[in-house]
């Protein structure tokens, strides 16, 4: 009669559905890569409050572990358990383009990663010194051929994504820009209004600001279509350049986190990033909400890969 009470109970909790048991009743580390106040760090906080609403048998707690271009926080997902405990926010860098940059990796993004869902899209504008006395995108373009190599651009970092953006520019283009790394974005716009460098492809949260004050001039939208909170910029495509550099991030697992439980987290987080507060908080940053399936995000980081190898080739980018 116990083993069937045993049996019965067992059979019960098999049976029951998958969401009611993807959180643990406990503390729930959601990793964000880079520092407080971080982009990747602001969304990791929208969805630890929102979750935390809905489970409030469990705590949603964000950690900042910072470093290696987002290596860090990524290997620390990817090495734990997978068990619903820790998740983490990640971003294009870490996922795929530092497979090309870096000579190792702690980590194999294919493998000990576990692709949950792309939770925003925030476009790069790019943004030039107002004494350029250019207007478009193409008197840029041909300001740049006219004087090869005389122009420097600004970034965020070697191997960062402005670099990237700005070096797929020059090479779509057959122009020759001069790089000029800097410690962050601000850095970067101030260097770019100072006419110390003439122009940067940068976050559009980290130079709309300065564009509407009249500080410098924004020419178009790094993504492939426009953004909804910058309708009036034109993206690179519009202008004639085949450049989509798009700084968009998403929700990673460990690799090895049974699907049915990825699928519940799915769910869950895709509901919240839709939602009409979230999304108006999101608005305040320039970053617009998307929330896929694992597959389509997964499909997204391969396609980054594919998308900036040549561009890394040809412009002999390296980090290590």
């Amino acid at each position: 009669m116990f083993k069937r009470i045993v049996l019965t109970i067992i059979m019960l909790l098999a049976a029951l559905p998958v969401s009611a048991q993807t959180w643990p009743a406990k503390t729930v580390h959601i990793i964000a890569p880079f520092g407080a106040g971080s982009t990747p760090d602001i969304v990791a906080r929208l969805i630890a409050d929102q979750l935390g609403k809905q489970y409030p048998n469990s705590t949603f707690l964000v950690e900042n572990k910072v470093g290696a271009s987002g290596n860090i926080g990524t290997d620390f997902v990817a090495k734990a358990a997978p068990d619903g405990s820790t998740i983490g926010i990640s971003i294009g860098g870490p996922l795929a383009i530092n497979t090309l940059l870096f000579s190792t990796l702690p980590y194999d993004p294919k493998k000990d990663i576990a692709a949950v869902t792309q939770l925003i899209t925030q476009p790069s504008v790019l943004a030039i010194n107002n004494e350029l006395k250019v207007n478009t995108v193409a008197e840029l373009i041909a300001l740049l051929k006219a004087n090869p190599g005389k122009y420097n651009f600004a970034s965020i970092g070697n191997g960062s994504l402005s670099q990237l953006a700005m070096e797929a520019i020059a090479l779509k283009s057959g122009t020759k820009i001069v790089h000029v790394p800097y410690k962050g974005s601000p850095d970067a716009v101030t260097a770019v209004i100072r006419g110390d460098a003439q122009m940067a492809c940068l976050p559009a949260i980290s130079v709309m600001v300065q564009a509407k004050s009249g500080k410098l001039k924004a020419l178009a939208v790094s993504t492939a279509t426009r953004s909804p909170y910058l309708p009036e910029l034109p993206t690179l495509r519009e202008s004639g350049i085949d450049v989509d550099a798009d700084a968009w991030m998403g929700l990673i697992a460990p690799g090895s986190m049974p699907k049915a439980m990825i699928d519940a987290i799915n769910k869950d987080v895709v509901a919240i990033i839709k939602l009409p507060a979230v999304r108006d908080k999101l608005a305040a940053y320039l970053m617009a909400p998307v929330g896929n399936s694992p597959d389509e995000f997964r499909a997204r980081i391969d396609g980054e890969i594919a998308r900036w190898a040549p561009v890394i080739k040809a412009a002999d980018v390296k980090v290590n």
